[in-house]
């Protein structure tokens, strides 16, 4: 009877351990339902395993809070979760899921700057898109020592030096990570650029700038050298380059905000920047210029043109002498029907060209 007693003890409990061992291997091999939806989690500071165990049951990604607890306990992954921001899906395995959470990879998300936007309009759509805060961004950008360590230059700020790319970034990015990288990727493309400013009598800094200024003026891809030709045309005769996205950044210089419509009095009103009212070069860039603006503004088209008029639809007429310039202007600017219905837009750019579309004053 003992003997029978016994094997029935040893019979059950060897189902149970059977048992037992099926549920376990049943849950930790098995999806958590066939739904392959995805739920956006994150991981904050001081949340519990527990908590976020509970948390992930109400989302449905978990459907056994039970044993999803006590298979993390078993493997060792309880409490090793990295606060971040995690994709996951409701089909996957519980094994899954803790990597996941245990990783610190946070969802990658993509932050575009296009070519020609100043700090003031990079650091605005940086708030705007969630990555961080506007006055954070420009406090840094303006920051002496930050720029000094970063850059070992004396830049009075980081215009110019961003470059125009989509960066992947994190909600958990810092600001300061984030410039870093603009500011490395723009010397990464300097280093291609570099080789062709051989043969320019520009320093890198007036390079940047002259740059920024093409890349402002240009709606057109095709027209970065023309337009750079002017420019250079300008300098060697001591003109003024009369071109209005300056006239936009010095506003902003003084405001800490970009305003886009300028008036016939703010190209009369001297600012540092104001190209109507100094014969030179602003002191620096007033956009991130791309590669191609770089290279325009080193390599400019080998042409007489002293002036461009636009045609209102992203591209410009260019002419050398005042008279051809007067022309174009009552062409393109004066008569209403050449700008009915027209906008640069037709290019479809990327991007937004922020100079004014008017006729330049009459030069005296």
């Amino acid at each position: 009877m003992k003997k029978i007693v016994s094997g029935l003890i040893v019979t059950f409990f060897l189902i149970s351990v059977g048992a037992v061992f099926f549920i376990w291997n049943q849950f930790a091999h098995s999806k958590n339902s066939n739904d392959p939806s995805e739920v956006i989690f994150e991981v904050k500071t001081g949340m519990s395993f527990p908590y976020v165990v509970r948390q992930l049951r109400s989302l449905g990604v978990v459907n056994n809070s039970s044993l999803f607890s006590l298979y993390a306990k078993v493997k060792g992954e309880a409490g090793k979760m990295k606060v971040g921001e995690y994709a996951l899906r409701k089909d996957l395995m519980p094994g899954e899921v803790l990597t996941i959470i245990n990783s610190g990879k946070s969802i990658g998300r993509d932050f575009t700057v296009p070519e020609g936007l100043s700090i003031y309009e990079i650091a605005e759509m940086y708030e705007e898109e969630g990555f961080g805060n506007q006055a954070d961004f420009m406090k840094l950008v303006k920051d002496q020592d930050f720029i000094k360590n970063l850059t070992g230059q004396n830049l009075e700020s980081l215009e110019g030096y961003l470059f125009p790319e989509t960066y992947s970034v994190t909600k958990f990015t810092e600001t300061k990570a984030l410039i870093s990288m603009m500011y490395q990727r723009f010397e990464k493309v300097w280093t291609e650029v570099e080789p062709q400013t051989k043969s320019s009598n520009l320093s890198k800094h007036q390079i940047v700038t002259l740059a920024s200024i093409i890349e402002k003026e240009t709606g057109a891809p095709e027209e970065r050298p023309v337009i750079s030709s002017v420019f250079h045309n300008r300098l060697k005769l001591g003109m003024r380059l009369q071109t209005d996205p300056t006239v936009i950044y010095g506003k902003a210089d003084i405001s800490g905000r970009v305003v886009i419509n300028i008036t016939r009095a703010d190209l009369t009103t001297p600012t540092r920047y104001n190209t109507y009212t100094i014969p030179a070069l602003p002191p620096g860039p007033i956009a991130a210029p791309s590669k191609e603006a770089l290279l325009a503004a080193v390599q400019p088209a080998a042409t007489d043109y002293l002036y461009f008029v636009s045609k209102n639809e992203g591209t410009h007429t260019f002419s050398k002498d005042y008279a051809g310039h007067l022309k174009a202007v009552k062409k393109f600017q004066l008569d209403p029907s050449a700008r009915e219905g027209k906008s640069w837009r037709d290019l479809k750019k990327n991007r937004a060209k922020t100079s004014a579309e008017q006729p330049a004053p009459i030069e005296k």
